[in-house]
């Protein structure tokens, strides 16, 4: 008997998946007919009508009005989502184009806008890339360079590939057997700790050096720990907001609430969930709890270098969205934006 009921349920989901596959496909409610006409079920037109009338009745399809043909519901939607047998790979001439234009980028900022752009283009929704949280980031390296007989600038270059530079006004000429012990000295405790660890590893520095050179350190390392401190890392780019509109009949009432929900910072950084989950994350339709996104699916997943998230990346678009491709692209630019940050 288990097997049985084990059997009608695989059934059951096939009809739901060709169901959410020609959906996307056509944007027109299905009918039975169609379904059994496209597709190899294995079974009777009469059955598929018992199994879309059991879908509908559980919840996971619903006629839009009074037509034969059904529509998937959130619940269709995340059952389609949830039992994926896999998601669709990128194609090797796919690989190499992300590749070659991400290969390109001259600094964070490039790569940061080169990647909400591709996101947006390869898969004609909206893409939304967090930057790299500095407080999940580690030292690269600190650089001290002697501009003027008492003016440093100081250069923190962090895992994730971000320049932060400062200008250091020190209380008295520095001279270089100093700075290139201190630039020695700081990169022997920093280099490879995490951004928020520094200043506790850096506290005692001043008192192993000379009492007339304490005060250049001390006014160095201030100007370090105020750079290390600064929380800008809840930032965001976004490309693509006008392929929204091609799905303008995908918004039962209007697209506005939607534009000004992707306006809102915040929202964003919310949506695409904490940083430290690194996990492919789908969000369907009501279960965005911002108002103005409940016609929208979220597929966000965390990128970084090495094995560690640093930040996210992911798309927003209507419900009715090819969830295998759209997963398999967020999955793929994540995956070359980490190994070109940890090329960087």
């Amino acid at each position: 008997m288990a097997g049985e009921v084990r059997q009608l349920d695989e059934r059951k989901l096939a009809v739901l998946r060709a169901i959410v596959q020609d959906y996307v496909g056509t944007e027109e409610p299905v009918g039975s007919k169609a379904l059994v006409e496209r597709h190899n079920l294995g079974v009777s037109p009469a059955t598929v009508r018992n199994d879309m009338a059991a879908l509908e009745e559980e919840g996971y399809i619903h006629q839009p009005h009074t037509s034969a043909g059904r529509i998937p519901t959130d619940k269709g939607y995340r059952l389609f989502v949830d039992k994926l047998a896999e998601i669709k790979p990128m194609s090797a001439p796919e690989r190499r184009a992300i590749r070659h234009f991400l290969d390109g980028a001259v600094d964070l900022d490039d790569v940061v806008a080169r990647t909400v752009r591709l996101l947006a283009q390869l898969t004609r929704q909206v893409a939304v890339v967090q930057y790299p949280s500095l407080t999940r980031s580690t030292v690269r390296h600190i650089e001290l360079v002697a501009l003027a007989p008492a003016k440093v600038m100081l250069v923190l270059i962090t895992n994730t590939g971000r320049v932060e530079q400062r200008m250091v006004d020190c209380p008295g000429p520095v001279g270089e057997t100093v700075l290139a012990d201190l630039r020695a000295r700081i990169n022997a405790r920093a280099a490879g700790r995490r951004l928020p660890e520094v200043p506790g590893l850096l506290e005692e520095l001043p008192a192993q050096f000379e009492p007339a050179e304490r005060p250049t350190v001390s006014t160095v390392l201030a100007t370090l720990f105020e750079t290390l401190a600064e929380q800008n890392e809840e930032r965001i780019m976004l490309a693509g907001t006008a392929n929204l509109t091609r799905f303008g009949h995908d918004f039962p009432l209007s697209i506005q609430p939607v534009l000004e929900a992707l306006e809102e910072q915040v929202v964003l950084l919310r949506l695409l969930g904490e940083t430290a989950d690194a996990a492919m994350t789908v969000r369907i339709g009501r279960e965005n709890t911002y108002e103005g996104l409940t016609s929208t699916s979220i597929v966000s997943v965390g990128y970084g270098s090495g094995d560690e998230s640093v930040a996210k990346l992911g798309v927003i678009g209507p419900t009715r969205m090819d969830y295998p491709g759209t997963m398999g692209a967020v999955r793929a630019v994540a995956r070359y934006v980490g190994q070109i940050l940890a090329e960087s």
